[in-house]
C-alpha cells in the first residue's frame, strides 16, 4: 500500500510539473469547466460518475457504485484547481456523505483527491482516491483508487 501511494504520488508532482512547464503554443483551446459531465468510474467497483459545477472553483461530484461489496450512493464537493490556463489539467480535493447498501445500511464520510484532464473534444479521463470512513460499523475503506471517463454535455 505505501508504494502505491508514493508511485501516486510521484504521478501528481510529474503530471503538475509538466503543468506548469507546458507553454500556450501547444493548446490554444480553452476548456469549459461549467459543463456537467456524466460516464464511468473504473475501479475495485464499477460506477457511474457525474460532475455538476456550482461556480468556477467547485462543483458537486455524485457518484453511484456497485460490485462485489454491496452499493454505495455518495456525493462529493470538489474544489477545482487548473494547473495550466490553456489545457484542461486539473486537481480536486473533495469531501462528501456515502451511503453503503449490503448485508445492511452504512453511513460515512469520504475524501476525494484527483487529478483530470480535459480535452479539446467533450471527453475528460482522469484518476481519483476516495479514502472513507463508515460511522456505522467503524471501517476505514483506504483501497477505493478508480479511473474515469466522462463525457462533456
Amino acid at each position: 500500500m505505501k508504494n502505491q501511494l508514493r508511485i501516486a504520488f510521484i504521478i501528481i508532482l510529474l503530471a503538475i510539473a509538466n503543468g506548469y512547464s507546458q507553454t500556450s503554443t501547444l493548446s490554444t483551446t480553452k476548456v469549459k469547466s461549467n459543463q456537467i459531465e456524466l460516464g464511468l468510474r473504473f475501479g475495485q467497483n464499477l460506477g457511474i460518475d457525474a460532475v455538476i459545477p456550482f461556480s468556477k472553483a467547485g462543483r458537486l461530484h455524485p457518484n453511484f457504485t456497485f460490485g462485489d461489496n454491496g452499493v454505495m450512493l455518495g456525493t462529493y464537493v470538489d474544489w477545482i484547481w487548473q494547473i495550466n490556463e490553456t489545457n484542461g489539467l486539473k486537481i480536486y480535493p473533495g469531501v462528501g456523505p456515502e451511503f453503503w447498501f449490503y448485508d445492511g445500511f452504512d453511513i460515512g464520510v469520504a475524501g476525494d483527491f484527483g487529478m483530470e484532464y480535459a480535452f479539446n473534444f467533450p471527453m475528460t479521463i482522469g484518476f481519483d482516491w476516495r479514502p472513507g470512513f463508515t460511522l456505522i460499523d467503524y471501517k476505514f475503506r483506504t483501497g477505493n483508487w478508480g479511473f474515469m471517463a466522462r463525457y462533456r454535455f
